[in-house]
């Protein structure tokens, strides 16, 4: 067993070496820039495909990442494998926040739908039993997951007191991240060492823009934002309360330089935003994993860098196909992008 392991290891690092080349970073991500219509791009990414909306290839996308991160899991065993599957739960997720959002607002299912991603069966959820759930008790019974449970769980005072999606959205961040945390944690310690960081960088992240959105555009006090913590982060519990209460954008983002950024932006005559803040940590988090690919190269690391690296590559032609539907030009489409995707980072 230990021997396939290894065999099926090597396999998989050796193949996402291959897989990286083809993938829309740096050059090939500035000729996508260059594209005019939805269609142009759709033809690039899958040359025979016949796309006409945006929404369209954004669905293909998502549901090839999908495919693609199931297969990888479906050739490692023990804690590597258990790692690789939870990154999947990401997508089951992102439906149950518009499911939420359609419970806080009481939104029937057919304007839901256009927001949903098509996932393979597997990943599947009881739609329209959740749709119809008739209290957060009852939509929670439905949810897979003990960790997603119980993430909403965390929000459920808080939503029963404001009935706000937020609540419920950064609960199932909450309870998918410190899942997340704990399967890495469960790795060998060698593979631990490259993955780690970059779930790190993930969960501060969300503390990072947890506390800028509460705080400046929902105007939530510390105590409603608190409770989502997750334990085990560069950022501490005490940290993160400062960030939550904090008087100014500026104020977060000096607590989270070296967590979730790399340092302090600035932005030129302007009241920093915390817009301007998550492509920053997305940066970040691309550097760390372009880092993991390097150094572990054949090892776990460089598999799950892949899949991290893919994530950003998939954020960037959803932004991209949106960008070219709205007509954007190329350079105010490269800004729209995650700044350290354009380049390969040096010194890393």
């Amino acid at each position: 067993m230990a021997l396939r392991i290894a065999l099926d290891l090597d396999y998989l690092a050796a193949n996402v070496h291959g897989r990286r080349s083809r993938l829309a970073e740096a050059d090939r991500l500035d000729t996508l820039c260059r594209l005019r219509t939805v269609t142009d791009l759709a033809r690039a990414l899958f040359p025979e495909s016949r796309f006409l909306t945006a929404t369209a290839l954004q669905r293909v996308l998502i549901l090839d990442q999908v495919e693609e991160l199931a297969e990888i899991a479906s050739r490692l065993l023990g804690a590597a494998g258990r790692y690789l599957d939870w990154l999947g739960v990401r997508f089951q997720m992102e439906n149950l926040k518009v499911l939420v959002r359609g419970l806080a607002g009481g939104m029937a299912l057919e304007n839901l739908r256009p927001h949903l991603v098509l996932l393979p069966d597997d990943l599947a959820l009881p739609v329209e039993a959740l749709a119809s759930a008739g209290s957060l008790e009852a939509f929670a019974a439905l949810v897979p997951h003990e960790p997603l449970r119980e993430g909403l769980r965390r929000g459920g005072d808080l939503f029963a007191r404001r009935p706000k999606a937020f609540f419920l959205e950064a609960g199932l961040d909450a309870g998918f991240l410190e899942e997340l945390l704990s399967r890495t944690r469960a790795l060998p310690a060698a593979d631990r060492r490259e993955v780690l960081p970059i779930t790190l960088q993930e969960a501060d992240t969300f503390h990072m823009m947890l506390a800028a959105r509460g705080k400046f555009h929902y105007g939530l006090s510390p105590e409603a934002v608190v409770p989502f913590h997750v334990r085990g982060t560069w950022l501490a519990r005490r940290t993160f309360e400062a960030m939550a209460a904090a008087e100014h954008v500026a104020d977060v983002a000096s607590s989270a330089v070296g967590a979730a950024l790399d340092e302090h932006p600035v932005v030129a005559g302007e009241t920093l935003t915390p817009a301007d803040l998550e492509p920053l940590a997305w940066g970040r988090f691309y550097r760390l994993a372009n880092r993991a690919f390097r150094r572990s190269h054949m090892g776990l690391g460089a598999v799950v860098a892949y899949a991290a690296i893919r994530r950003v590559e998939l954020a960037n032609l959803i932004t991209l196909s949106e960008g070219i539907r709205m007509g954007q030009p190329a350079d105010a489409l490269r800004r729209r992008l995650i700044p350290a995707a354009q380049r390969e980072p040096k010194g890393v």
